[in-house]
């Protein structure tokens, strides 16, 4: 009878720590997977992120946007030429190299709003490069040696049935949270390449008033909206990517137990840094 009992406790034990180490095999192929899917997807610029959306935000822009801008600079420039006129004195004291001056802010004015589009994508370009390469070094970074879970199975081999038993089950639960993981990811990430087309959407209105001297502060904090909105990527990035370094420790920890618990807390604390990487970003460039 002990024989029996004995056999069907050994039976059991290696059925839970085949259970439990799928799941965490499973567990820690996702998050590498994961984040390789986060570089690939924040490290896309708007035109290569989805060429029909940016085809038609580059139409909008330009064939709706940009004659409004017109006007804006139209009116931005003749009110700037009025005032200058008329601070010398209602004109008594005219200097002819003012009016020099301003046709020369005037046609920086209308080079920038022509070529607003290529200016806004200028922006991306540079922060996904910055992506791109930290995509690169953070991927290398992440894996999962054989060595680590090796350790891990010994460990669980030197545990009884009832702690088995539960550690599966909390194992199970990790998997849960990991795919509720990756919808988070998923609306934060498309949700600012949605952002970014929406800012490019009606770049020409913002950068019309860039060259005028009391309303340009409405382009310049346009600009580092947009310089704001391209490196959350890189924040985004670097938050799953410290969340996948913390969890490596799942493997080498003395309590398996206390460190897969330990990894429901780093998921919700990265799903909380994930939404607070847009207030970051904007913080750091003084946006608003």
């Amino acid at each position: 009878m002990d024989f029996l009992t004995d056999w069907l406790t050994d039976w059991l034990k290696e059925l839970l720590i085949g259970g439990i180490m799928g799941n965490l095999e499973g567990l820690f192929d996702y998050v590498n997977t994961q984040v390789g899917e986060i570089a690939v997807q924040v490290g896309t610029t708007p035109a290569a992120w989805n060429a029909g959306v940016f085809s038609l935000i580059r139409q909008l822009s330009e064939t709706v946007i940009l004659p409004i801008a017109g006007l804006v600079l139209t009116f931005v420039a003749t009110y700037e030429l009025i005032q200058m006129l008329l601070e010398k004195n209602n004109m008594h004291e005219f200097d002819v190299a003012n009016i020099y001056k301003w046709i020369f802010k005037t046609a920086c004015a209308i080079f920038i709003l022509s070529n607003t589009f290529n200016i806004v994508m200028a922006v991306f370009d540079v922060s996904q490069t910055v992506i791109a390469q930290a995509g690169g070094l953070i991927q290398g970074s992440t894996d999962i040696t054989p060595d680590m879970m090796a350790e891990l199975e010994t460990t669980l081999e030197g545990m009884d049935l009832g702690p088995l038993l539960g550690l599966w089950l909390q194992s199970s639960i990790i998997g849960v949270t990991m795919w509720a993981l990756g919808i988070v990811i998923f609306v934060l990430v498309y949700g600012r390449m949605l952002e970014i087309y929406l800012l490019t959407s009606l770049a020409p209105i913002p950068m019309a008033t860039i060259s005028h001297r009391e309303v340009g502060q409405i382009g310049q904090n346009y600009l580092r909206s947009l310089f704001a909105v391209g490196f959350q990527g890189l924040l985004i990035l670097v938050c799953v990517a410290i969340y996948a370094v913390l969890i490596q420790g799942i493997a080498t920890g003395g309590d398996p137990i206390g460190a897969i618990w330990g990894t429901v807390g780093y998921t919700v604390l990265l799903c909380f840094m994930l939404f607070k990487t847009g207030t970051i970003a904007r913080s750091i460039f003084s946006a608003h």
